[in-house]
């Protein structure tokens, strides 16, 4: 984890375990690559594009940890487990399965194209269900194993220019608790993460900063800030490790209050800021009538 963060943990948490991280070489996923190898687990990297991967690749190698990269697509369920293969040939298990790979862009859902659509949908719901399905057997095998989604705070609520997205992780939220059922007989705990707009990411600039909201997003935070990959990561590694044995099934909400209404705390600001200028007078109890 960053300097800005120390970790809770044990620094052996996860020690001899092998982790595959999906979209793993940048963002959120290059965060969590980068907690777990600090935690003690060898990684595994997939990604579509082999260059995003390279330098987090160098990273885990300076931390002492064996790390493997694989330049694939979660749409191809072959390339799926393809990976899982070679994970296995390389490094021997997975333990853990993170399903962080993504794609969003902002659209009306009106002008939205079937292409953007399919693309959108594929990446996120067929990607988890694909690399999710590809290493069941293997877990199962094993004696059981951990996998963690990666969903949003917006799967239930309305999302306005992310229909696309939207629906696709509300679909991930339902497979992760739709398999920790089936799926726990294996030994096998399957829960999701579900960020708030995390700071310094592609997403956070392209969802928020492109448009200007990203303060706006910030001052509804009850808890003041954006959230970091490390909060994210450290949610992860709970999901990962012993203390979350008899944990499956749930969502784990990363976002600094900001989901809970967080537009209210600026009311409340107001209200404050009002009250401090006298210009209206705070009760401690109702009118009467």
């Amino acid at each position: 984890m960053t300097s800005s963060q120390t970790s809770p943990f044990q620094p052996d948490l996860l020690a001899g375990q092998v982790a595959l991280v999906t979209g793993g070489g940048t963002g959120i996923g290059a965060g969590i690559a980068r907690a777990l190898a600090e935690h003690g687990s060898d990684i595994v990297l997939a990604s579509r594009k082999r260059a995003h991967l390279e330098p987090m690749e160098a990273e885990i190698r300076t931390l002492g940890r064996e790390v493997l990269v694989c330049e694939m697509d979660v749409r191809d369920r072959a390339a799926c487990d393809r990976t899982v293969s070679e994970a296995l040939d390389g490094l021997g298990r997975i333990d853990l399965l993170v399903n962080n790979a993504a794609g969003n862009f902002l659209v009306r859902a009106a002008t939205l194209s079937e292409k953007g659509w399919r693309a959108v949908v594929d990446i996120v719901l067929n990607g988890t269900f694909n690399m999710s399905q590809a290493v069941h057997s293997v877990m199962r095998d094993a004696g059981g194993g951990a996998i963690v989604n990666i969903t949003t705070t917006y799967v239930t609520t309305g999302a306005p220019l992310m229909a696309h997205s939207g629906a696709a992780k509300a679909g991930v939220l339902n497979l992760t608790r739709t398999l920790a059922v089936e799926w726990g007989a294996d030994g096998i705990r399957v829960n999701a993460v579900a960020p708030g707009l995390v700071e310094g990411t592609e997403g956070a600039r392209r969802l928020a900063e492109s448009i200007g909201y990203a303060e706006v997003y910030r001052k509804q935070v009850p808890l003041g800030r954006l959230v970091h990959t490390d909060d994210v990561a450290a949610a992860v590694l709970f999901l990962a490790s012993p203390a979350a044995s008899h944990v499956t099934g749930v969502e784990v909400t990363v976002d600094g209050g900001a989901s809970l209404g967080g537009h209210f705390k600026q009311v409340a600001e107001a209200f404050d800021t009002l009250s401090q200028s006298a210009e209206i007078s705070p009760r401690s109890s109702p009118s009467p009538s």
